[in-house]
């Protein structure tokens, strides 16, 4: 192949066009036409060729040499460094913490996005300055970047840290960008966007369960104690509101369980497994009947709480991962939300 005559490009107007040159070289090298050790243009040459900005040439050579698969040599040029995996693409899956909900997106994408597509998992522990060093450090080494944004922030210190870490986000080419959140980040183009909207989520999932929740004389939310995550607030405005409206008493408990008083006809709303683990052994050292002397419901389905019994409401997190494979299958953008169900068990 003569790469300054044959290369043909995608022209696809949402792909910016050093994008369209480093993915035309990756296609080529795929599919044999490049081989491994051949020499690049030089970035005057290919500017000139093909009529083409120098920077633009520049930025789609630098992203092949991030990705690895061309080198330069000194005092010599460019050239093709790596022909393996070259027709899979790369998703940066990063994540706040390596729950089971979470693992359950990971495995569901990567069972639906298929063997053409290959995935590394970071975890930044929600630790925001971590967060964005790690998107900084990975910026166009990547196809994808799956992201969970979900930080522990003072309440003083969201609006500023907010403005901050989206500037880092937005250094995400668009095309390649996939969030799930809560709806508050305003991105400014169309992305693929799953939304977990908490507040309306956790109230219209209660709802569908209020005959049963409304045999007891209180729900008691249970939050972590010592943790600052704005979720927890829309969490806790869905609950209230649903009190408000069913003629409830709702109260809200951040205290270490030594000490706390279980009593007879509470439901307990529980945010944190652990929490609901340290639940459950003062029931049973209480001697109480779960699901007639006290009610548990708890967030998010695994299933360890299937087997307990445990009424949950969750999203659906396998549906999730495959939803957002096949809008990358189908080169789909836009928001797409995942209501909560009320799974109902025997522990209320």
């Amino acid at each position: 192949m003569n790469m300054l005559t044959d290369l043909k490009f995608d022209l696809d107007p949402k792909k910016p066009i050093y994008v369209q040159i480093a993915d035309c070289f990756i296609s080529n090298i795929s599919n044999g036409s490049i081989k491994k050790n051949e020499q690049l243009p030089s970035i005057n040459m290919f500017s000139k060729k093909y009529k083409v900005s120098r920077d633009t040439v520049e930025k789609a050579y630098k992203v092949l040499k991030v990705k690895n698969v061309v080198v330069a040599k000194k005092g010599k040029g460019t050239y093709v460094n790596n022909t393996e995996l070259m027709h899979k693409q790369t998703v940066l899956f990063l994540i706040n913490r390596l729950s089971t909900y979470n693992l359950k997106v990971y495995s569901s994408f990567i069972n639906y996005i298929g063997d053409r597509h290959f995935a590394d998992i970071e975890v930044y522990h929600c630790d925001a300055t971590l967060f964005m060093n790690l998107i900084e450090n990975s910026i166009e080494k990547y196809d994808y970047y799956f992201i969970l944004p979900h930080f522990e922030i003072a309440n003083h210190q969201q609006s500023s840290f907010k403005r901050e870490y989206l500037e880092v986000i937005k250094r995400v080419p668009c095309e390649k960008l996939i969030i799930m959140d809560d709806n508050n980040l305003k991105i400014g183009w169309e992305i693929i966007q799953i939304i977990q909207d908490f507040e309306n989520d956790i109230y219209e999932a209660l709802k569908k369960g209020r005959e049963k929740i409304k045999t007891y004389k209180k729900l008691i939310l249970i939050l972590p104690e010592n943790t600052i995550y704005p979720y927890l607030k829309k969490v806790t405005k869905g609950c209230k509101r649903f009190c408000i409206e069913q003629a409830i008493d709702f109260e809200i408990s951040i205290k270490k369980y030594e000490g706390v008083s279980i009593n007879r006809g509470d439901l307990y709303f529980v945010v944190e497994d652990d929490d609901l683990v340290n639940l459950m052994d003062i029931i049973k050292a209480k001697n109480l009947v779960l699901g007639t002397d006290i009610g548990i419901i708890s967030i998010n389905e695994t299933p360890l709480k299937k087997l307990l019994g445990i009424t949950v409401v969750s999203t659906n997190f396998n549906e999730i991962g495959k939803t957002v494979a096949g809008m990358i299958h189908n080169d789909k953008k836009g928001k797409i939300k995942h209501p909560y169900s009320f799974i109902d068990r025997a522990s209320i």
